[in-house]
């Protein structure tokens, strides 16, 4: 097809589009004998595709590197230096979100997590929301050296994910609150005109095609009081780590406004009641202990102890659903709670991975419950919660 060089032979038959043809399937295939295109990368395609090759080559992470002139070497070693220096590289050649993907696959397929309790390594590294995750799993083997430099690492991404989320939810969930309260003697502009033209159409009047509304319904003003109660309960097992972030972040943001009581617990085979630490979502996520088994029964058990207005909690489960604890009693409190007239929500992530493994014998016996388990982004998770709040059908996926 081509010579060493590659460019040349390429001309003559598809000229400059051929050549670009080239080097982007050499970039995909990685160089080798077999790779067949014979065309040969320079000044910063060799440096991409090295880069590249250190993550993706064939040799998994020992350092092997395939056959054959230009191929692809495989493996970062087990040196910090060499690491940080290819984390540096990965920043420089490609976007913050790809360099995200390829730290996460670095950490799952080269061993790297351990190279993460060293201060200097968390300093070179992009934080994203599965870095924090991976960040707390390590939390209790993380040497007093590093512990505030992953501080840091996490708070930078919580406050990213605060400045994202925040504004919308406090709105949504501040009109859900509003329309909430519905009150007899509306001012004009709190009128909810679909309520009240159903309440009025035996008022119809067919000559003049209007109807006469006798009795108004409108909008009330949430005031300063708690008018709900939110219970954020957390399956902080492996599996759930991005949610836990997310609902750490949303959690801390229903704590900041005044008519809305949260709590937020979270559990494993015990449970932990993080509710003072709301103020701050960094506390709230190194309170937690991600890995460990499953008791979403016992878990429940503790939510239902602390409700005391039932018609005006909302509990939201966040879990996979694999239950370790006692099934029948975990699905008995649940329809105890809603039959009391909690509305319950549960969800098997909230997060934009979408629905990890979970149980579904589990979640088809709570949807029959009358609470359907689904994945949730954080982008929908203020619509969710509005509905729950207003007791209207949730906007399940």
């Amino acid at each position: 097809m081509a010579g060493a060089g590659g460019s040349e032979g390429v001309r003559d038959s598809g000229g400059r589009d051929g050549v670009e043809r080239l080097r982007r399937w050499r970039m995909v295939l990685g160089g080798g004998e077999a790779e067949g295109t014979g065309y040969a990368l320079s000044g910063r395609d060799a440096q991409m595709d090295a880069a590249l090759g250190a993550l993706y080559g064939g040799g998994g992470g020992g350092g092997a590197s395939r056959k054959g002139a230009g191929a692809r070497s495989a493996g970062l070693g087990g040196s910090a230096p060499n690491v940080a220096r290819w984390l540096g590289d990965i920043r420089t050649y490609f976007p913050s979100s790809v360099v995200q993907v390829m730290q996460r696959d670095a950490i799952e397929r080269l061993g790297l997590a351990a190279l993460l309790l060293e201060p200097e390594m968390l300093e070179a590294v992009e934080p994203d929301v599965h870095l924090v995750g991976t960040l707390l799993s390590l939390n209790k083997a993380m040497p007093e050296t590093t512990k505030e430099t992953a501080r840091a690492v996490v708070r930078k991404v919580v406050e990213q994910l605060e400045q994202k989320l925040a504004a919308r939810t406090r709105a949504t969930l501040t009109g859900a609150l509003d329309r909430s309260a519905r009150i007899s003697r509306p001012r004009h502009h709190d009128i909810d005109w679909n309520r009240t033209i159903r309440a009025n159409l035996k008022n119809y009047l067919p000559e003049y095609r209007t109807v006469v509304p006798e009795r108004l319904i409108g909008y009330g003003r949430a005031a300063q009081s708690v008018k709900k109660e939110v219970i954020l309960c957390i399956d902080q097992s492996g599996s759930m780590a991005a949610s836990v972030v997310y609902a750490s972040v949303f959690g801390a943001v229903l704590a900041s406004m005044r008519s809305i009581a949260t709590r937020l617990v979270v559990f494993d085979t015990a449970v932990v009641d993080l509710t003072d630490q709301l103020d701050d979502p960094v506390d709230v996520l190194f309170g937690t202990q991600l890995g460990g088994g499953t008791d979403i029964n016992r878990a429940l058990a503790y939510c239902q102890s602390k409700i005391t207005r039932p018609a005006d909690t909302v509990v939201v489960l966040i879990s996979d659903l694999y239950e370790g604890g006692i099934r029948n009693e975990m699905l008995k409190r649940v329809a105890a709670m809603k039959a009391a007239g909690v509305e319950f929500v549960s969800l098997l992530a909230l997060s934009d991975e979408g629905a990890p493994a979970y149980d579904r014998e589990h979640a088809a016996a709570l949807a029959a419950l009358g609470a359907p388990a689904f994945a949730c982004t954080p982008d929908l998770f203020p619509e969710v919660m509005a509905a729950a709040l207003e007791k209207r059908p949730l906007p399940v996926p």
